[in-house]
């Protein structure tokens, strides 16, 4: 059992990952995870290859160690998904987060329950093969049937508990996307 709840963990952990890097309206380093520059052949990091700062409220400011790297650096967030266009100054590039539309947040809140759903698919799926193995231990004998329902039982009351703690994720990323 412990080891299907460390699974489910690991699904509310990739998805409080996941809404670590939505924007909402603020500057958050977390931001640039998924982007990666060409580094000496080597796709790495922003976080690999420059100091991330947050100067105020709505810039992020990335200083690359090498000042070729700027070049490469702005490269990989023009080419991302954030939508932002990244100010260079010879020595460092400067994100500026405009404030959100309206429109731009009910975009971001579809993405977050989108989000929210797979890491529910993801709970299921665990729930599923921990009643299968279940299962399998009762058709061998190791298990009874009285056993087995307090089994299936327990690992239905873990996936309740993972789903629900999904949802207050999303109603809270929800909620902080939305507020103006």
């Amino acid at each position: 059992m412990a080891e299907y709840e460390e699974k489910m963990q690991k699904a509310l952990e990739a998805l409080a990952n996941d809404f670590g890097t939505i924007r909402a309206g603020r500057a958050n380093p977390r931001m640039l995870d998924k982007l990666k520059v060409e580094y000496y052949g080597t796709q790495t990091g922003i976080q690999g290859v420059a100091n991330v700062s947050i100067p105020d409220a709505r810039t992020i400011m990335i200083t690359p160690w090498e000042p070729n790297m700027v070049k490469e650096v702005e490269k990989a967030i023009l080419n991302s998904d954030l939508g932002l266009t990244p100010n260079n100054d010879g020595k460092s590039v400067i994100l500026n987060l405009p404030e959100l539309t309206e429109e731009r947040r009910k975009e971001l809140a579809k993405d977050i329950k989108k989000k929210g759903e797979a890491a529910k698919v993801a709970v299921r799926n665990v729930r599923r093969d921990a009643n299968d193995a279940v299962k399998k231990q009762n058709k061998a004998g190791e298990l009874s049937d009285d056993e087995l329902a307090s089994e299936e039982e327990d690992i239905q009351k873990a996936t309740d508990k993972f789903i629900a703690e999904i949802d207050k994720m999303i109603d809270a990323k929800t909620t902080e996307i939305m507020t103006v």
